[in-house]
């Protein structure tokens, strides 16, 4: 090999050397300025944890100063509420403890009384034991006796007040009933029609002149105040030429009225004792009529064994009209259909014929008791000893109680014969069927029903509703409803019974 090839080779490698040991160099001038840079950083993030090490110290030693304050305040709280509690206990206990004392003491005092009063008391026995010895032997006799005695007195007072007491109770219970009863019949007559009440409320006298009603007026007024005192009615005596006017509720007592009124006319004396005189000529001779009205009515009808007090109330029945209509002639036609009927039917004829005849008894009785005529009706059955059917046959009358009998519903329909007879009232045909529809138009009124009926004369009306409309608690809302809007705007004798039906019924087809 040549020498400038060696030479060339050794500067090559040279060169070679002198790289390879300035990229050493270097590289370790590099590694030391990362190493030296990691230990700053290493020194920095060791500073950084000191400084946060401290200010979590620092922050745990307040929060550890803050719970021990709030732990030393509550527990200084609690002990003093442990002391108060404490001196109120202690409070308490000497409290009781001087009660405790106290009753025992009291007990002590207890204890040395009673043994005081049983020393005063043995004393008392023994004293009173020489005090009866002592009165027996002065009165001459027992203890017994002496007891028997004075029971009995004590027993005559007792009575005597008693009676007294009785009669004061009676007189406030019959005051308390006369106003009670003036009060219904008041506001029975304002629900019926004022021409209606004119008629079967009055009685007119006539008079041969018009001076007989100074004469009936007396000497400022004397013999009309007498003779109102007397009958129980009033007299108008107004400018009705050679006509009185006889006003009163009863009817019994308006034709005891009118019969001495006639009388005095046609005597010509009228004063105050001839006034008293007459009337009670009057009375007994209406009395002697209702009792041979209620013969006649017995006699008629063939029903025996009767009351003496239930004929006489239907005589007296004579004197009654309703609409009109006598309410004995028409207890008398009821007997006779309703004998008919249960005759053709197999029923008790004598029970539908007794029941029918003292159906509407109640009515006799109806301005002095009040009620519905067919409660009073089954109160006074049962005063007389009636039967239990004729009795449910009065009370039913009317549908106010369930029909048990067929005897019951053949009065109900006897006494709708008698009443809805052309003629049988004072009611005119289109008032008739004009009552009806309206009846039927309020009914209709009412929301889910179908149709509506008015049967009975009247005194019933049946509602057909709709079953997908109105179940069975609406149907209960929807009788007081109608009952409710009857009474409101509608006039009418008695009352009107209201009654839902609602029906369902399904159809199929066989096909």
């Amino acid at each position: 090999m040549s020498t400038p090839v060696v030479i060339a080779l050794l500067a090559v490698a040279y060169a070679l050397a002198l790289g390879l040991v300035l990229w050493v160099v270097g590289m370790r001038r590099h590694i030391r300025g990362q190493a030296d840079e990691a230990n700053r950083l290493w020194e920095q993030a060791q500073k950084e944890i000191d400084t946060l090490k401290k200010d979590a110290l620092l922050e745990a030693k307040d929060e550890a100063h803050r719970l021990r304050t709030e732990i030393d305040r509550e527990n200084r709280e609690r002990r003093a509420e442990l002391q108060r509690t404490e001196r109120r206990l202690i409070a308490k206990e000497e409290s009781l403890d001087r009660r405790l004392e106290n009753l025992e003491r009291r007990e002590k005092q207890a204890a040395a009384r009673e043994q005081d009063l049983e020393r005063a008391a043995a004393e008392l026995t023994e004293l009173q034991a020489r005090e009866r010895a002592e009165l027996e032997r002065i009165s001459g006799i027992s203890t017994e006796e002496a007891t028997q005695m004075l029971l009995k007195q004590v027993e005559i007072e007792c009575r005597h007040e008693a009676a007294k007491l009785a009669k004061q109770i009676e007189d406030e219970a019959r005051e308390a009933a006369e106003k009670e009863a003036r009060k219904i019949v008041t506001l029975a007559i304002q629900r019926c029609a004022v021409d209606q009440a004119a008629e079967t409320t009055v009685s007119v006298v006539p008079l041969p002149n018009d001076e007989m009603k100074g004469r009936i007026i007396g000497r400022e007024g004397r013999n009309i105040r007498a003779f109102e005192a007397a009958t129980g009615v009033d007299l108008i005596i107004d400018d009705t030429p050679e006509a009185v006017v006889i006003s009163g509720f009863d009817p019994v007592r308006r034709e005891i009225a009118r019969a001495s009124l006639t009388k005095l006319i046609s005597d010509g004396r009228i004063h105050p004792g001839r006034i008293e005189e007459v009337v009670a000529k009057a009375k007994a001779e209406t009395e002697e009529k209702i009792r041979e009205g209620g013969e006649q009515a017995v006699m008629e009808t063939g029903v025996t064994g009767l009351h003496p007090e239930l004929v006489r109330l239907l005589g007296k029945l004579h004197f009654r009209t309703s609409y009109g209509q006598n309410v004995r002639d028409h207890s008398i036609e009821c007997a006779h259909l309703a004998a008919a009927m249960a005759a053709e039917l197999g029923a008790d004829v004598i029970v539908a014929k007794r029941g029918a005849l003292l159906h509407d008894l109640g009515k006799a009785v109806d301005f002095e008791v009040e009620g519905p005529h067919a409660a009073i009706g089954v109160d006074l059955a049962k005063r007389h000893h009636e039967s239990p059917e004729v009795i449910h046959c009065i009370a039913a009358h009317h549908g106010e109680e369930e029909f048990q009998s067929i005897e019951a519903v053949l009065v109900q329909v006897a006494d709708a014969i008698s009443a809805a007879r052309p003629g049988a009232r004072r009611e005119t045909l289109e008032t008739y069927i004009k009552r009806l529809e309206k009846l039927e138009k309020i009914a209709d009124s009412s929301p889910g029903v179908e149709k509506s009926f008015a049967i009975q004369a009247g005194r019933e009306v049946r509602v057909m509703v709709k079953p997908e409309v109105v179940d069975d608690l609406m149907a209960v809302k929807l009788a007081k409803d109608v009952a409710q809007n009857i009474e409101s705007e509608l006039q009418y004798p008695g009352q009107i019974k209201v009654t839902v039906i609602r029906e369902t019924r399904a159809v199929e087809y066989a096909k």
